[in-house]
C-alpha cells in the first residue's frame, strides 16, 4: 500500500531555514513606494499570494533583513494574529523579498521535499488543525513560536511520489478555481442585473410618475435614541427589542445579534416605537443608506443611528420606499448629502426634505411585485452557488486527504465538470431578463 512509503519528519530535519523577520522601525510610515518587497501576513493566503496591500524597502530597511530574504519555492508560513497558519509559496517574481515578524521562511532540502507538497500538506484539514491548535497556545494572541514549528512533524512519501501527488493536486485546484471564478461571475453579473434594472425604475420615470418631498408622503420621520441618555439598561433577557444600525440589512432585518431594553425606554421614548411595516434606514456610519421594513411583531425600539420612516398610505407603499431608498442610483445621492462630523452620518431635515419620484399606488405594488421576483431569483442563484462553492471546498479537501493517505491516483480524483458554470444560471438569468422586459 503506497501509505506505507509515508515516513514522520520533524520540520527542522528537512529544512535549512525556519525563521520571521521584523517591522523596519518607524513601523508603516518607514514603508516605501517602491523598492524591495516586505511580506507580511495579509500578502499569505491559502489559495495564493496576494500582492495586494505589498509593502516595500529601501536598500538600507533591506539590508537590515538580510537575514530573511526569500529565494524560490521558499514556503510562507503566517505565524500570528488572526491568519496565523495561512500557507504558500513565494512567487518566484518577489525574490529576494523579506518576511516581517508575523510570517515566518520555512525553506525545504530539496532533496528530500518538494516544497509545494509541503505548503498543501500545511493547508490540509488535519495539519491546519495542528497548526492552529499550537496558535491557540500563545499567551496573549494566537501564535506560533518557532520552537514549535521545528518540531513539528509532518508525514511524507518519497520525493518522486510528492511530485506526482503536486501535478495531480495542480490541475485538480486549477479547476476547482476555475469553478469557484465561474460561480462568483455569476453571482456578481446577477447582482449587477438587479442593481441595473433598480436604477432603470427609480430613473425613468413613466407617464403619470409624480416628485414630492417625503415629508408630504409619510406621517412620521425620526430616529431612536440611546439607552444610556435615558437612563435605560441593556437587559438579557426578552424586553423591548432594541434595534441598532447593524440589524438594518438590505431589504432584510438581521437579528444575529438581538439587543434589548428595559419596557421603560418605550415609556421615555414613544416617538421611535416601532410598527410592523415601519420602513427603517441607517443614518450614521459606513451602512448610511442601508434600508429595509421592520417585517415583526416584537414591541421593538430603535437608536439614534436608525431613521424611522412610516409611510402615508394613500401615497406611498413602504415596500417601493424601501426598494428605492436601496437602489444605487439613491444611495448615491444619501452619500452625496453626508454630513461628516468625525463619523458620517444624515439628518432628519434631509430625508424630511428628500425630493421622491412616486407612481400611482397600483403601479408601485406592480414594481415591488416585479422587483420581489427578481430578488428571488437572485436568493435562489446565492443559494446555488453557495451549496456549489461549499462542495468545491469539501472537494478540495477530499482530494488533500486522498493525496496524504496514499489514495490519489490520476485516475480517480473528479475534474471534467468543474471548469462548467452551473446549468440552473442560465435560466434563473433568461427569467430576470424577462423580467425586466416584461416591465
Amino acid at each position: 500500500m503506497l501509505k506505507k512509503m509515508y515516513k514522520e519528519y520533524r520540520l527542522k530535519d528537512i529544512t535549512t531555514k525556519i525563521g520571521s523577520g521584523a517591522t523596519p522601525k518607524g513601523g508603516h510610515e518607514s514603508y516605501q513606494e517602491e523598492g524591495i518587497p516586505l511580506i507580511r501576513s495579509l500578502n499569505v493566503y491559502d489559495d495564493g499570494f496576494r500582492t495586494s496591500g505589498l509593502a516595500y524597502l529601501d536598500d538600507q530597511q533591506a539590508k537590515k533583513l538580510s537575514n530573511v530574504t526569500v529565494q524560490e519555492n521558499d514556503v510562507l508560513l503566517n505565524i500570528t494574529g488572526a491568519s496565523v497558519a495561512r500557507c504558500c509559496i513565494v512567487p518566484s517574481d518577489l525574490v529576494p523579498a523579506r518576511v516581517n515578524q508575523h510570517v515566518s521562511i520555512i525553506r525545504v532540502k530539496p532533496e528530500l521535499v518538494d516544497s509545494k507538497f509541503l505548503s498543501i500538506l500545511l493547508t490540509s484539514k488535519k495539519y491546519k488543525d495542528l497548526l492552529l491548535h499550537h496558535g491557540e497556545s500563545g499567551s496573549t494572541r494566537q501564535a506560533i513560536t518557532k520552537l514549535q514549528l521545528e518540531e513539528f512533524v509532518v508525514s511524507l512519501p518519497p520525493l518522486p511520489e510528492q511530485t506526482r501527488i503536486v501535478a495531480i493536486l495542480d490541475e485538480a485546484f486549477a479547476n476547482i478555481s476555475q469553478a469557484v471564478a465561474n460561480a462568483e461571475k455569476n453571482l456578481a453579473n446577477a447582482r449587477e442585473l438587479f442593481d441595473s434594472y433598480l436604477n432603470e425604475v427609480f430613473t425613468r420615470k413613466g407617464e403619470g410618475w409624480e416628485e414630492k418631498i417625503l415629508d408630504e408622503l409619510t406621517e412620521k420621520i425620526t430616529k431612536g435614541s440611546s439607552p444610556n441618555w435615558q437612563g435605560v439598561n441593556y437587559i438579557d433577557h426578552p424586553g423591548v427589542l432594541f434595534v441598532t444600525s447593524e440589524n438594518v440589512g438590505v431589504n432584510k432585518i438581521l437579528l444575529d445579534k438581538v439587543k434589548y431594553v428595559d419596557s421603560v425606554f418605550n415609556e421615555k421614548d414613544k416617538k421611535s416605537i416601532l410598527r410592523k411595516g415601519d420602513v427603517l434606514t441607517n443614518i450614521v456610519g459606513a451602512s448610511i443608506g442601508r434600508t429595509a421594513i421592520f417585517d415583526r411583531d416584537d414591541v421593538a425600539n430603535i437608536n439614534q443611528a436608525v431613521c424611522l420612516i412610516r409611510c402615508d398610505q394613500r401615497y406611498l407603499n413602504n415596500k417601493y420606499l424601501a426598494y428605492l431608498l436601496n437602489s444605487p442610483f439613491f444611495r448615491e445621492i444619501l452619500h452625496d448629502n453626508e454630513i461628516d462630523n468625525a463619523r458620517a452620518n444624515l439628518s432628519l431635515g434631509f430625508f424630511r426634505s428628500l425630493s421622491v419620484p412616486f407612481p400611482s399606488l397600483e403601479e408601485q405594488v406592480v414594481i415591488v411585485q416585479n422587483l420581489v421576483n427578481i430578488e428571488s431569483f437572485i436568493q435562489e442563484l446565492e443559494g446555488v452557488y453557495r451549496r456549489k462553492l461549499a462542495a468545491l471546498a469539501e472537494l478540495k479537501q477530499a482530494l488533500l486527504q486522498k493525496a496524504f493517505t496514499g489514495e490519489l491516483t490520476a485516475a480517480n480524483h473528479p475534474h471534467p465538470q468543474l471548469s462548467s458554470q452551473n446549468h440552473a444560471s442560465p435560466a434563473i438569468f433568461n427569467a430576470i431578463s424577462a423580467t425586466v422586459g416584461d416591465r
